[in-house]
């Protein structure tokens, strides 16, 4: 069954709306440069009342590992998404000050950058269209990546099916098409939730 990412939450209320509609991941964007960033302090609190069988994801851009291993040490989050130029040496000094799971963002802009994330020492890895325009990307760059992914870059309520039917993917990750001017939307939520899970149903 294909998995479910919910990022960029940030109110108590978008919590109380994953906690009725129960998908595997929600994510916390601590990176300062987004519309989404979250402070640790607040994130930490809204995690607190997050249902216990939903994995936090902590999202980073460049940010310095320490950091990152100390937001996953107190439980703040549960993995680490790294979005910036993070490569396998910063892994692997990541690695050292944590075993908790990293889940590796990759921009496709053709077929080459998709054989790139599949080469990653990541425990996963996510597909982006990376513009954060609320566009996709052409899936057909992907027929080379053999190993489960997340998928993300523009996906919504009303291509979430195709999305999963054509590919097939570990999860599909959601972020602006979840979202009325700017704030998370119950229900678009629940429509994209819908959406997914018909069709895996199917």
């Amino acid at each position: 069954m294909t998995k479910i990412k919910m990022c960029g939450l940030r109110r108590p209320e978008d919590i109380r709306a994953v906690n009725e509609l129960k998908p595997e991941y929600i994510g916390f964007v601590f990176f300062p440069g987004s519309r989404r960033f979250i402070a640790p302090e607040a994130a930490k609190a809204l995690k607190e009342n997050l249902d216990p069988g939903i994995e936090a994801v902590g999202v980073f851009v460049d940010e310095n590992p320490e950091t990152v291993a100390e937001l996953l040490a107190d439980r703040t989050i549960d993995a680490a998404q790294l979005h910036g130029r993070e490569d396998e040496a910063y892994l692997a000094h990541l690695r050292k000050l944590t075993n908790r799971p990293l889940i590796r963002a990759f921009r496709i802009r053709n077929a080459e950058d998709a054989l790139l994330a599949q080469a990653s020492s990541a425990e996963r890895i996510l597909l982006d269209a990376g513009a954060g325009d609320g566009k996709t990307f052409d899936w057909n760059w992907l027929r080379a990546v053999k190993r489960p992914y997340f998928l993300a870059g523009g996906l919504n309520p009303e291509n979430a099916a195709g999305a999963v039917r054509k590919l097939k993917p570990y999860a599909v990750d959601v972020s602006s098409g979840i979202e009325t001017d700017g704030f998370k939307d119950i229900q678009k939520m629940r429509a994209f939730i819908q959406a997914v899970r018909t069709e895996d149903g199917k």
